[in-house]
Formats: C-alpha cells, sequence, structure tokens
C-alpha cells in the first residue's frame, strides 16, 4: 500500500498555489525521512483569466527544483475539465523527466470524454491516474458506472475521490468491491473530513484492498479539508508498525499550522451540513471566509438547495419616503467612531441629508441624530442591529436587504420587520450584489442623492493584511470604482481611510 501527501496542490485552494520557498523547502525535507511514497506539487493548467499561483501551473523551474531536492517520486495533476488531449503534450512534455505520475480530475459525466486524454497522457510514458469526483453519487450514475471497464489497460490508479465528504465506511467497502468488479487496475482512495471520518474512510479502504491513499499536512486542502497526513502515520504507526520519524514530522506539521491559524481550514458545523447532504464545498467555502454570514444562513442555505427551493420571502421593494441631496454613509471602521462629534456636527449643519448605514457596529454613535437612517441587512446583520438598539423602542430606522432572490435567508429581527424592505435592483454591478457596500450604494441612488460622504471604511494597513482583509478591501475598492463610473456624482471620505478609489477631504475643514 502507497501514500501520496498532496499538501501543496489541495492546500493551493487557500493560498491561491502560493507558498513560501522555505515552507516548500521544509516540506520537501521532512518528506525525505517519512514513509510516503509520492508527493503531489501541484497542477499544471492552461492560462486561466484569474490570478493563481505557482504551483498551479509549476513551471519548469520549479519542478527541478524540487526533482533535485525530493528523494520521492512527484505527481502532478491535471483538471479534466479545463484540459482536452489536445494540450497533453504543450502542458505535459516539460514534465518529463520530473515527473513520475499524472493524476487527472474527472467528473464522472465526462468520463468518455477523459479517456483520450488518458490516452495521450499514457502514451507519453507517465505513470497515470484518474480520480474521479463525487463518489457519493455514483451509485445513480449507471452509464458513468458501465463506462468503466473501458479505462481497463490505460489507468496505473483508479481513485475514488469522496468530494462532499459524506460518506461512511460500509459505502467505502461496497465502491471499492464494485469498482473492482469493473476495473483491472489498482484502487486509490481519496477522502474529506467535513464528517471527520477521513481517517476511519481510509483505514477501511486499505483494509478493503485499495493500493493507494491521500492526505495533507494538518488536513490542508479545499473546504474542510482532508486526512491529515500527521494523523494517518501515526495510525499506521500504532496499528501496522509502520516506521514513522516523528521528529520530522512534527517540524513539518509546526510549519503548517502557522499556516492554518490564518486561513483556518478544517470542519465546522456548515461544512459538515455540506457533506452529510452531498453539497458543493465550493460556495460553502466562499460563505464561511465572508465574516457576514452567520452558521444559520449559511445552514438554511445549504438545506434550501438540498430541498431544490428558493432561499427567502419576498419583502416590499423599497420606494424612497422622500429624495435627499446628500447621503452620509456609515461603516464599520474605528474611525466613525473616533470622529462621530465632529461628523454629527456635519450632518446638523447640512440640508437635505439622510444617513445610510452599511454596518449597523457604530450606529449607536448616530442613534440621536434627527434625520432619517437606513439599515443595511446582509447575513447576520440583523443581530448586530439587535444589540445596539435592544429592545428597539426608540428605533426608527428602515432597513434594507439586497434584492430577492438572496443567496441564502437574512435575519430579519421581529421588531422591524414592519419596516424592512428589498432592493428592487443592484444596477451599477452585477457581482457582489449582496455586500453591505453594493447595498448602501445602490440605496443611495434609490434615495436620489447628488453627494455621498462616507466614514467607517477606514481600510487595512497594507504590511498587515489578511487574505480575507485583502480579499474585502479589493472588494470594496471595485465596488466603488464600478459605482462612480455608472453614475458620475460627487463620492468622497470624510474621516480618514486606506482606500484610493475615491478623494478624500477632512470632515473639519466643513465645520466652522
Amino acid at each position: 500500500m502507497k501514500i501520496l501527501d498532496c499538501t501543496l496542490r489541495d492546500g493551493g485552494y487557500y493560498t491561491q498555489w502560493d507558498f513560501e520557498n522555505e515552507l516548500v523547502q521544509n516540506y520537501i525535507d521532512a518528506f525525505n525521512h517519512l514513509p510516503v511514497d509520492y508527493l503531489e506539487i501541484g497542477y499544471r493548467s492552461n492560462a486561466m483569466t484569474e490570478y493563481f499561483g505557482e504551483y498551479f501551473y509549476c513551471p519548469t523551474y520549479v519542478l527541478e527544483k524540487i526533482r533535485q531536492q525530493s528523494q520521492r517520486k512527484l505527481a502532478i495533476i491535471l483538471n479534466e475539465k479545463d484540459v482536452r488531449a489536445v494540450d497533453a503534450r504543450s502542458l505535459l512534455s516539460p514534465c518529463l523527466g520530473y515527473i513520475d505520475m499524472i493524476r487527472i480530475a474527472v467528473d464522472p459525466a465526462n468520463f468518455k470524454r477523459a479517456l483520450s486524454l488518458a490516452e495521450e497522457v499514457r502514451s507519453m510514458g507517465f505513470e497515470l491516474s484518474f480520480n474521479v469526483m463525487y463518489m457519493s453519487k455514483w451509485s445513480g450514475n449507471k452509464c458513468f458506472l458501465d463506462f468503466l471497464p473501458e479505462a481497463n489497460g490505460l489507468l496505473d490508479y483508479f481513485y475514488l475521490v469522496d468530494s462532499y465528504g459524506g460518506v461512511y465506511p460500509e459505502d467505502v467497502r461496497q465502491t471499492i468491491d464494485m469498482v473492482k468488479e469493473k476495473l483491472e487496475c489498482k484502487i486509490g482512495f481519496h477522502g474529506h473530513n467535513n464528517l471527520e471520518l477521513a481517517l476511519i474512510n481510509t483505514l477501511t479502504a486499505i483494509d478493503s484492498g485499495a493500493d493507494i491513499v491521500d492526505a495533507t499536512i494538518t488536513g490542508m486542502g479545499r473546504g474542510a479539508g482532508n486526512l491529515k497526513t500527521e494523523l494517518l502515520l501515526t495510525a499506521l504507526n500504532s496499528r501496522d508498525n509502520l516506521q514513522v520519524n516523528f521528529n520530522a514530522l512534527s517540524n513539518v506539521v509546526s510549519d503548517f499550522e502557522k499556516l492554518q491559524e490564518q486561513h483556518g481550514w478544517g470542519t465546522n458545523l456548515p461544512y459538515m451540513v455540506s457533506g452529510a447532504n452531498s453539497l458543493p464545498q465550493k460556495n460553502v467555502m466562499e460563505w464561511v471566509t465572508q465574516r457576514f454570514y452567520s452558521f444559520n444562513s449559511i445552514i438554511r442555505a445549504l438545506q434550501n438547495q438540498k430541498s431544490g427551493v428558493q432561499d427567502n420571502e419576498h419583502l416590499p421593494v423599497f420606494e424612497a419616503p422622500k429624495k435627499y441631496r446628500q447621503v452620509l454613509i456609515v461603516g464599520g471602521g474605528p474611525n466613525a467612531i473616533k470622529h462621530s462629534q465632529a461628523v454629527q456636527e456635519y450632518v446638523k449643519s447640512q440640508e437635505d441629508i439622510c444617513i445610510i448605514h452599511a454596518s449597523s457596529k457604530n450606529a449607536k454613535a448616530y442613534r440621536d441624530l434627527s434625520v432619517d437612517q437606513f439599515f443595511c441587512l446582509v447575513g447576520s446583520e440583523g443581530h448586530r442591529l439587535e444589540k445596539v438598539f435592544e429592545d428597539f423602542g426608540d428605533f426608527k430606522g428602515a432597513c434594507i436587504l439586497p434584492p430577492f432572490p438572496r443567496k441564502m435567508g437574512t435575519y430579519i429581527p421581529d421588531a422591524v420587520k414592519k419596516g424592512t424592505y428589498e432592493l428592487a435592483k443592484i444596477d451599477f454591478t452585477n457581482k457582489l450584489t449582496d455586500t453591505h457596500t453594493a447595498l448602501a450604494l445602490q440605496t443611495s441612488i434609490e434615495l436620489g442623492a447628488e453627494k455621498i460622504v462616507i466614514t467607517g471604511y477606514d481600510g487595512y494597513q497594507e504590511s498587515t493584511l489578511t487574505q480575507l482583509e485583502r480579499s474585502l478591501s479589493e472588494e470594496n475598492e471595485y465596488l466603488f470604482s464600478a459605482f462612480i463610473e455608472a453614475y458620475k456624482i460627487d463620492v468622497k471620505f470624510i474621516t480618514p481611510t486606506n482606500y484610493k478609489g475615491l478623494p478624500v477631504s477632512s470632515v473639519y475643514s466643513f465645520l466652522t
């Protein structure tokens, strides 16, 4: 039985396939002392229209560097949905002499098409594996199962991939038995850990005759992640007396635990629900890493997906009670509090102005102003609104939601439901339409604003940006830019900000 570690490939979903050189060097060095047979170092891919990093393309210098350093067999993977047989030689010729095995990620629906790609790869002399996805749904796909014998004589390995992390040990046993009846090649298993079953499923696969299994350091991988290499090696050391250098293992685990603190992979309640119901992890991964979605909202969305129903109820479409010449947008940054006295004085000095709270976080500082106020509710923002206004005894605002249908149900406190509305549309962009910023900007237009001033959009210091902060910053910069292009009106920040796309004036310059 062989083990393949695919940390750099599967872990790239969290880092856009960029890893520090020292981390990779330590990773390769550690595995020179561990009982693992293959290292899958990344993808080879045609050019994509968005940024993916070094280990998504694995240029020749990467292959050469790792080949010189590693004493293990090396693998790369092709994503069949993006690669055709005609691409094989241009993508893989540079791999000759460096890479031992080519794995192909295959959707069962495209199995027949993948065979032609496999034939081209096989003709180049590589070991060859099919990693066939969506294992938990195979039993309902008779056509795919009938096609399996056509791969005989072509593959070295045929992998069962538990894409959703939702299979159980008995499913593993039955599926391996079924595949063995149809295929002559060796069998592999790649588990995901949504239900914390990756270890027992992998051990079951081994006991059922699997010839190769996958794992990643700290379980680093898409969504809920994979079987932890360190856990598998520890279990096999105890159970089967597999010899493990625990010093080398500890060193590499320590390196990746630092990355895990930053990116936070691993299972949680939404991933458990998606795994148990064989629902795609891509959406869950995006929702979990965006801080404005509560777990209740995510799970409600997953349950609705399973049932095939729309996510939320229709609300009355927002119609402005009157038009306002000027709008103040209040974000959730500290400067909306730090400069709140000045901003309040500014509001008092202006005629025909209202306030839109993109976030309710700082609303308490502005609650006593006698101007109309509107509150953007996305995801779990309603819970924050409850904390700010407690019993809502003095709440006079209106709540605004994104247009129907929304990605997931938005929580609306009972006390404000009568004054809650949805926008008819977001018309300055078709991206990020359920974000606080898009909602606030579109509401400004619905209110007739000729001028918009903004506080509490502080941005982030470039030197200390986390990946989430960078993503949020880029989203807001895009939305500001798209808005200005669509509506050529006066928009500016009036408190300090790190955003660059809009002009800045000091709120103090407007006060006498």
